[in-house]
C-alpha cells in the first residue's frame, strides 16, 4: 500500500462509530421525516409539497395542474425522498376520509375508502384547497424562517405560520426510530374554542377544555365508547378508546331483523370489511347473518346485514365488534417535534405551543407591516416635499446634465436621502397635479395611523392575544363544521366473550375416555321412570358418559380432576355438537396432563367468589373446605386443587355458603351426614382431614347438601332409585362410619350415585353404554332409608348406570315427547319411614316387599321439546334455604373428628 493510500484510511473505534452513526440517522428520521412539528402539524414531505403548490401558484382560484408538475417541482427543489413518496403524500392529504380537513382538492381518481389506490400522477390534477391558504397566509411577510434546502439552490420554510391548528383538527400518524406518533382529528370549531378558553384562562384544566373540545372527530365518523380514555389521553399524551360503526337495527314486521352500518371507525377498509363479515359468516364462526349486502353510493355509506329470524342482532353486532374492524381501538400517542426534539403532549401542551407560535407569527408579521408601513411613508414624505417646491425641483431637473446630478443636488438642496430622491427622479408629472396631491396625503397620514397602531401592538402583548383571538373566529366561522363522530356519555364496558353468544342452557356431557361435548337442554324430552332412553352420544364400545352437568353458555365451569388438579372453561367454549357426535378430546380442550381424568364439573358465579366455599370429597373419604377466592386466577395449565395422600383420587367437589350440611353416600350403601362448619376453611394446598371411615373395600360413589325439607335420593348401579326425606339423615360428627341409606342386593346392586333433591326436579341418568333417560323426580316412589328402591331405567345384562344429574323440571307442551318403551309399572320398594325402632344407627332394618305401583306407571308420560331449558344443580343449592340445619345432634361416640388436620 503506497503512501497516498495510506493517507486516506483512517482508524477508528467500530462501537463508538457506529454507535455516532445510528443516532445521527434516528435523529435524522425523527425530525426530519417521521413526526410533525407541534407548531404546524405537518411532516416535511407534506410542509414542502404544500410550500411547492404555493410557489407553482396552483391555488383554489387558478386551474388544477398536473399531479406529476407538482411532485416532480416539489422533488427536484425541496425532497429529494423519491416521486412515489411524495405522491403517496399529497394523495393522503387530498382523502376526505383521512383528513378531517384536506389540504389538497384533488381531481381525478384520489382512492376510496375501500382501500382503491389512486390513479397514476399524470391522470390526475390538484390544487390547495381553500384551508390550505390559511396554512401559508402571511408566509410572504416574514413570518417564518427559511432554510437552504438539500442543494444550497433554493430556500424552503423551515415552519408554516399554520393560522389554523393543523397539528390536532388533521392529526398525525407516524413511524420513527425508537418511538412513533399517533394523534387523532379533532373538530376545527371545537379546538377554536379550547383555544379561546384557553386565551382567557392560562390556568384552565384538561376539564376546563374538554367542556369545549370533548375529543377527537374522525373523517368518517363512527362511535367513540366512553370518555376516560380521552380525558386520560389528554392529561398525559397517551390513552386508548374504543371506535366503534355507527350501525342500526331495524326490525321488519316479519320480525326478522337488519343491521344497517353508516359509518365505519377511521383508517377502515370498507371493502375488507365487508370481505370479512362474509368469511365469518361462510365459516359459521358468526352465525345467523343470511344476507350481506354493500349499497354505498355517492348519497353515502349502507352496509345491509340481514339477520336469521331465530337469531339475535345484538348477538351478532356484538361478534361482529369483536371480530372485525367494526370496532376498533384507537391509541393516543401524542408526540411532536417541539425545538427540534420529540416530546410527548398533552392537549394543554399543544394548544399553548400553537397559540407560542402564532403569537410569534402576528409579532413578526407586524413587524414586518410596519417596516413596509415606514418605508412607505418615508418615500412619500420625500413626495410632499416635491409638491411643496414643485417649481424649484422642476427647475433644478432642466438645468441638470444628467440624473445622477439632479439626484445630487435633491438630495442636498431639500434634506432628502438616496431614496426618497430616487422615487422624485421616477415620478410621473401627472402626479403634480392637486387630486394626486390630496391622495398622497391622504395615504401618507394613513400610513401614520398604522405606524402607530403597529407600534402599539408590540407594545402591548395583550393586543397581540385579541388579534389572534379575532382571526381564530372569524376561520371557524368560515370553516367550522359539525361534529361527525359520536362521543358516548359515560363509561361502556368492553366486549367480553359472554357478549358474543346468546345465553342458552345447555347439558355438557363427558365421556369415560375423555370426550365432551355441548348439547342445547331442550334436545332432552321428558320420560316415565322405566322407560329405554334416548340415544345421548355416540360412543365406542369402550367408551361411556360418565358426567353430565346442566349448564348454561354463559357460566363459569371448574373442571377438576382425579389427581386434584382444577381447570377452568365457559359454557361457550365447549364444543356444541349433534347428539350422536363423540365430541371433542377434552386434553383438547383443557391440555389436561397425561392420566388425569375429570372427576367434577361445577359452576361457580365469579362474583360470588367473596362469600362462597368449595367442599372437596375424596374417594378415601377426605375431605376439605376451601375458599373460593383461592381459584380466582387459574392458568391455562391448570392449578393444584388439592394434596392428596398416595393412592387417593378426588371424588366431588361441593359449592357451600360456609354453613351448610354435607352428605356423604358410599358404595356399599353406607352414608354419614354432618355439617361442614366441622372442617376448618383451608389453604388449596392442604390436604384436608377425614370425613368418613369407609369399611373394607368401601369408597365414596357421591355427595351432596343436604337441606331440611328436601329428599336424598340414590340411584344403584342397575337402575333401580329410591327418594328419602332427609329429615331421615341425623348430622353427627365427621369421620363416622355411617348408617346404612339403601338396603344393597343383588337385583339392585351397588349405589352408582347419590343426590339431594327438593321434588320439583327432573333426573337425567346415563349408562355406560350411552344411554339417557330422564324422568321427574316425583315419578319415584317416597321410601325410607334401607329401602331397596324402584327400577328407574331399564338396562341390558352389560349395561350399569354410570352418571346420574339433576334438571330443572320444564312444562308438557302437548306434544308426544316418548322416544322409549312404557315403564314397567313398578318396582322394589321398601316401606317408607324411618328404620324399625331397636335397630342399630348405622344398620337398619330392611325388606324386600314389592309396592304397588304409581299411578302413572302403566302408561307412558307425554314429554315436550320445551323453551325454557335447565338451570344447573349448583344454582338449585345455592338459592334454596339453609334453615334448621343445626337441629341433628353430633354423634358423641365417634371420635375421629377429633383427627388432626393434615394440611
Amino acid at each position: 500500500m503506497d503512501e497516498s493510500q495510506d493517507r486516506r484510511i483512517h482508524t477508528v473505534n467500530l462501537p463508538e462509530t457506529m454507535r455516532k452513526s445510528f443516532l445521527d440517522y434516528a435523529m435524522s428520521v425523527i425530525v426530519a421525516r417521521a413526526l410533525p412539528d407541534v407548531r404546524d402539524g405537518l411532516k416535511p414531505v407534506h410542509r414542502r409539497i404544500l410550500y411547492g403548490m404555493n410557489e407553482l401558484g396552483v391555488t383554489p382560484d387558478k386551474p388544477y395542474k398536473k399531479s406529476a408538475r407538482i411532485v416532480g417541482d416539489v422533488m427536484g427543489k425541496y425532497h429529494p425522498h423519491g416521486d412515489s413518496a411524495i405522491y403517496e403524500s399529497m394523495v393522503r392529504m387530498a382523502q376526505d376520509f383521512s383528513y378531517r380537513y384536506p389540504l389538497v382538492d384533488g381531481h381525478g381518481n384520489f382512492g376510496s375508502v375501500d382501500g382503491d389506490g389512486a390513479a397514476a400522477m399524470r391522470y390526475t390534477e390538484a390544487r390547495l384547497s381553500k384551508i390550505a391558504t390559511e396554512m401559508l397566509r402571511d408566509i410572504n411577510k416574514d413570518t417564518i424562517d427559511f432554510q437552504d434546502n438539500y442543494d444550497g439552490t433554493e430556500r424552503e420554510p423551515v415552519v408554516l405560520p399554520s393560522r389554523i391548528p393543523n397539528l390536532l383538527i388533521n392529526g398525525a400518524t407516524g413511524i420513527a426510530v425508537g418511538m412513533t406518533t399517533n394523534i387523532p382529528p379533532h373538530n376545527l370549531g371545537e379546538v377554536i374554542s379550547a383555544l379561546h378558553i384557553l386565551m382567557r384562562n392560562p390556568d384552565a384544566t384538561t376539564a376546563d377544555l374538554m367542556e369545549a373540545l370533548p375529543g377527537p372527530d374522525f373523517p368518517t365518523g363512527g362511535v367513540v365508547m366512553g370518555k376516560s380514555g380521552i380525558r386520560r389521553a389528554y392529561e398525559t399524551g397517551r390513552g386508548n378508546i374504543i371506535l366503534r360503526a355507527k350501525v342500526e337495527v331495524q326490525t321488519e314486521k316479519s320480525g326478522k331483523e337488519r343491521i344497517i352500518v353508516h359509518e365505519i371507525p377511521y383508517m377502515v377498509n370498507k371493502a375488507k370489511l365487508v370481505e370479512r363479515i362474509a368469511e365469518l359468516a361462510r365459516d359459521h364462526r358468526v352465525d345467523g347473518i343470511t344476507t350481506l349486502q354493500d349499497e354505498s353510493d355517492r348519497e353515502g355509506m349502507r352496509i345491509t346485514i340481514d339477520i336469521r329470524r331465530d337469531t339475535s342482532a345484538t348477538v351478532v353486532l356484538n361478534n361482529l365488534y369483536k371480530l372485525t374492524p367494526l370496532q376498533t381501538n384507537f391509541s393516543f400517542n401524542m408526540v411532536a417535534i417541539v425545538d427540534g426534539a420529540p416530546k410527548v403532549l398533552t392537549l394543554k401542551q399543544i394548544l399553548v405551543y400553537y397559540l407560542k407560535h402564532q403569537e410569534d407569527v402576528i409579532t413578526r408579521r407586524t413587524r414586518f407591516d410596519l417596516r413596509k408601513a415606514e418605508a412607505r411613508a418615508h418615500i412619500l414624505a420625500g413626495l410632499r416635499t416635491a409638491l411643496d417646491h414643485v417649481d424649484a425641483i422642476v427647475s433644478l431637473l432642466r438645468s441638470a446634465p444628467n440624473g445622477d446630478v439632479a439626484k445630487a443636488q435633491l438630495i442636498d438642496q431639500f434634506d432628502l436621502d438616496d431614496k426618497q430622491a430616487q422615487a422624485i427622479l421616477d415620478m410621473r408629472m401627472v402626479r403634480l397635479t392637486g387630486l394626486e396631491r390630496d391622495k398622497i396625503d391622504s395615504e401618507f397620514n394613513d400610513l401614520q395611523a398604522a405606524i402607530a397602531d403597529y407600534k402599539d401592538i408590540l407594545a402591548k402583548p395583550e393586543r397581540i392575544h385579541e388579534i389572534i383571538y379575532q382571526e381564530l373566529l372569524d376561520i371557524q366561522k368560515r370553516y367550522g363544521d359539525k361534529r361527525r363522530t359520536e362521543l358516548l356519555v359515560g363509561e361502556v364496558l368492553s366486549i367480553e366473550d359472554e357478549d358474543l353468544i346468546e345465553q342458552e342452557d345447555v347439558v355438557l356431557t363427558l365421556s369415560h375416555n375423555g370426550y365432551i361435548k355441548r348439547l342445547p337442554a331442550s334436545e332432552f324430552k321428558v320420560q316415565n321412570r322405566g322407560g329405554r332412553g334416548i340415544q345421548g352420544m355416540g360412543v365406542h364400545d369402550d367408551d361411556f358418559i360418565e358426567h353430565l352437568i346442566s349448564s348454561s353458555t354463559h357460566d363459569v365451569l371448574l373442571f377438576f380432576t382425579n389427581q386434584g388438579k382444577v381447570y377452568r372453561a365457559k359454557g361457550y367454549e365447549i364444543p356444541e355438537y349433534s347428539r350422536m357426535a363423540k365430541g371433542i378430546p377434552i386434553i383438547n380442550l383443557l391440555g389436561i396432563d397425561s392420566g388425569e381424568q375429570i372427576q367434577t364439573v361445577i359452576n361457580v358465579a365469579e362474583n360470588d367468589a367473596a362469600e362462597h366455599y368449595l367442599f372437596f370429597i375424596t374417594r378415601d373419604g377426605t375431605v376439605k373446605r376451601t375458599s373460593v377466592r383461592e381459584f380466582a386466577n387459574i392458568r391455562s395449565n391448570g392449578l393444584k386443587a388439592i394434596n392428596l395422600h398416595d393412592g387417593d383420587e378426588l371424588n366431588n367437589v361441593l359449592l357451600t355458603d360456609g354453613h351448610q350440611n354435607i352428605i356423604i353416600g358410599t358404595h356399599d350403601g353406607y352414608s354419614v351426614s354432618f355439617s361442614e362448619t366441622a372442617v376448618r376453611n383451608m389453604g388449596r394446598a392442604a390436604s384436608g382431614v377425614r370425613g368418613v371411615r369407609l369399611r373394607a373395600d368401601d369408597y365414596v360413589i357421591g355427595s351432596d347438601i343436604l337441606k331440611p325439607n328436601a329428599e336424598v335420593m340414590v340411584i344403584s348401579e342397575k337402575g333401580y332409585g329410591k327418594r328419602t326425606p332427609t329429615s331421615e339423615y341425623p348430622i353427627k360428627g365427621r369421620g363416622g362410619k355411617g348408617i346404612k341409606t339403601v338396603n344393597v342386593t343383588k337385583k339392585n346392586g351397588p349405589l352408582a350415585g347419590l343426590t339431594v333433591v327438593d321434588g320439583s326436579e327432573d333426573m337425567l341418568l346415563i349408562t355406560n353404554t350411552g344411554v339417557l333417560i330422564r324422568f321427574a323426580v316425583t315419578d319415584v316412589s317416597q321410601t325410607g332409608r334401607a329401602a331397596m328402591g324402584v327400577r328407574v331405567i331399564r338396562l341390558d345384562d352389560d349395561a350399569s348406570v354410570a352418571s346420574l344429574a339433576k334438571v330443572a323440571p320444564e312444562e308438557d307442551d302437548g306434544d308426544d315427547g316418548s322416544d322409549a318403551t312404557a315403564p314397567d309399572g313398578g318396582g322394589d320398594t321398601a316401606p317408607a319411614g324411618p328404620a324399625a325402632a331397636g335397630s342399630d344407627a348405622g344398620d337398619t332394618v330392611s325388606t324386600d316387599t314389592p309396592a304397588a305401583p304409581s299411578a302413572d306407571a302403566d302408561a307412558p308420560q307425554e314429554g315436550a321439546n320445551l323453551s325454557k331449558s335447565q338451570s344447573n344443580a349448583l344454582d338449585e343449592l345455592l338459592n334454596r334455604a339453609t334453615e334448621d340445619q343445626d337441629k341433628a345432634e353430633h354423634d358423641d361416640s365417634d371420635d375421629s373428628h377429633h383427627d388432626n388436620d393434615q394440611e
